[in-house]
């Protein structure tokens, strides 16, 4: 069965850094490009960044370039968002999504997804 499973979600004051894991299984995991999403309340899912299934190429929204950082290991079927000096508006429930094409930056692009975990950044 096909699953991605993302952990690393929690509680920091703003500055505070967090390191989100997706962990894939049930398809190749290395053939995948992967993305991370996220969704606030009443917001819609926005694209954070993506690492492609390649190159390792990443892509980063204008509004995490310089704190996030985007990794897979494909040895251990993972991919990491490192996220480092956090502020409130980065506060969402952040979701991964693997991809069969080599560089996705569209959520319609996406064919597998996790169940999302939640990033909560107080002031």
């Amino acid at each position: 069965e096909v699953q991605l499973v993302e952990s690393g979600g929690g509680s920091v004051h703003t500055g505070g850094s967090l390191r989100l894991s997706c962990a894939g299984s049930g398809f190749t995991f290395v053939d995948y490009a992967i993305g991370w999403f996220r969704q606030a309340p009443g917001k819609e899912r926005e694209g954070v960044s993506c690492i492609s299934s390649s190159n390792g190429g990443t892509y980063y929204a204008d509004s995490v370039k310089g704190r996030f950082t985007i990794s897979r290991d494909n040895a251990k079927n993972t991919v990491y968002l490192q996220m480092n000096s956090l502020k409130s508006e980065d506060t969402a429930i952040y979701y991964c999504a693997a991809s069969t094409l080599s560089v996705a930056t569209h959520r319609d692009e996406y064919d597998y997804w996790g169940q999302g975990t939640q990033v909560t950044v107080s002031s």
